[in-house]
């Protein structure tokens, strides 16, 4: 497993294969943090209008958790057709799905207009948003994966995923200057439209750049082989990870848990939680958000880093760690109902969460073997997501409903800690992984095994 690699590509090949997987997957999350920020700002009185307040935010964050049950069927076609015809084909794919559903709400018609349609619209187009970051995310880590020099893959592969900080900071930027120089009735109006709209342009950017990379070379090489053996037919992708790979899918499903349930509690709900129990603006907490997501997108590759110098899972435990204690703090910093100490709780939650982030690109990617690779990292990320993000502003809003204290939410978030600190903790480390090797003899006789028994007829015909 630690055989030296392929030669690193050029140094600008490389760069340009990662500008494309972070263009494309800021973009992406752009569209997929734009509805849960509109979710939690104003599609509660556009669409749930005959609802209490706290009720409608309620239904809205159900709508915004509908797009979460999509990305397990998204992580399955996506990574079949990934694993079979290539990472480019599939991420222009989702690239062109998730940015048509977009501009798509943006001009959707409200309650008001249509009535009981126009919910059930919004939730059709959060289901195709959904499908299409499903696919998303497992390409866009594995064609910088397979690009990049192995020695610093936990460095190159962290910056698709400063696209997750970087579109939380352009949706939010986007709605934070709207509200800024909009009225409430103007932007409940239209102004939330626009960055709907907005969306469409950088699709046509995202998409421009897309089209000029090349495919993974490690995919090529095993297109190759398998090119070579078509006498016996390969197993479905999903059939391999599941014969191979089922404990790997669990690991990263529980790796998952905490990062993916803190993300949206401290980037979603807290929109809420900031808003109603701690009295403060709908603005204060947008830039609250929006700083630190750049301090989030800043800390991401220094994380990715030193993976590469001291493995995977000491950095991943050490951000799930640093979570579980951070989130009575968080609340009690929130709580105080001033704006520094709202910065303080939301950028120390999100520095602490890119430790699990920054390395989870490339230690996913070094669980699985090519020919199943994006199948394996997108079944483990996106069926994790169903139980962990989609949920998580819907579980805590109930909570803080129901008990009327910041208390159980901490208690929430710190159980999902305690499952990823398991999960890791029993993982392997990865770092040192050849992504163009096997992993085991068992794949081997999957990748490899018409071949064998082609060589064994010749050897009997001998």
């Amino acid at each position: 497993m630690s055989s030296p690699a392929a030669a690193p590509p050029a140094p600008n090949n490389l760069k340009r294969i990662v500008a494309a997987s972070l263009i494309g997957t800021t973009i992406e999350w752009y569209d997929f943090f734009l509805y849960g920020s509109a979710a939690a700002l104003v599609f509660n009185k556009l669409f749930f209008p005959d609802s209490d307040p706290l009720v409608g935010t309620l239904l809205s964050f159900l709508t915004y958790a509908v797009g979460f049950a999509a990305r397990p069927l998204g992580a399955l076609v996506f990574g079949h057709y990934g694993d079979r015809l290539g990472r480019k084909k599939l991420l222009v794919l989702s690239l062109l799905m998730m940015g048509g559903a977009t501009f798509a709400i943006g001009l959707l018609p409200t309650h008001a207009t249509i009535g009981t349609a126009a919910p059930v619209l919004l939730t059709v187009l959060r289901l195709v948003q959904g499908f299409a970051l499903g696919g998303e995310w497992g390409g866009a880590v594995l064609l910088v994966s397979e690009h990049g020099d192995a020695r610093r893959r936990g460095f190159w592969a962290s910056w698709p995923q400063t696209g997750a900080p970087a579109g939380q900071l352009l949706a939010t930027g986007v709605l934070s200057l709207l509200t800024a120089v909009l009225s409430d009735s103007a932007f409940n109006s239209w102004g939330w439209r626009i960055p709907f709209l907005l969306s469409g342009v950088l699709v046509m950017v995202g998409l421009w750049i897309r089209l000029s990379v090349d495919e993974s070379p490690v995919f090529k090489q095993a297109l190759a082989q398998a090119e070579s053996r078509r006498a016996k037919a390969e197993p479905m992708p999903i059939v391999a990870v599941l014969r191979h790979h089922w404990r790997d899918v669990l690991i990263a499903m529980g790796a998952r848990m905490a990062e993916n349930i803190s993300y949206y509690v401290i980037t979603a709900f807290i929109l809420v939680y900031a808003t109603t129990a701690a009295d403060l603006s709908k603005q204060t907490a947008l830039n609250a958000v929006l700083i630190a997501s750049a301090v989030h997108f800043a800390v991401i590759p220094a994380w990715g880093a030193l993976s590469d110098r001291i493995g995977r899972r000491p950095v991943y435990l050490l951000g799930a760690a640093g979570v579980g204690l951070w989130m009575f703090p968080f609340f009690m910093l929130i709580d105080h109902g001033d704006f520094s100490s709202l910065l303080l709780a939301v950028t120390v939650g999100l520095v602490l969460h890119g430790a699990m982030y920054a390395p989870q690109a490339a230690f996913f990617s070094e669980m699985f073997a090519t020919r199943m690779r994006y199948s394996g990292a997108s079944i483990g990320a996106q069926f994790a997501s169903v139980a962990a993000g989609a949920p998580a502003p819907l579980i805590a809003t109930a909570l803080l409903s129901e008990y009327d204290s910041s208390t159980p939410i901490s208690l929430y978030v710190i159980a999902s800690v305690l499952l990823t600190l398991v999960a890791v903790g029993v993982a392997k480390e990865t770092r040192h992984r050849d992504l163009a090797e096997p992993l085991s003899s068992s794949e081997d006789e999957d990748e490899d095994g018409a071949v064998k028994a082609s060589r064994a007829q010749g050897a009997r015909s001998v």
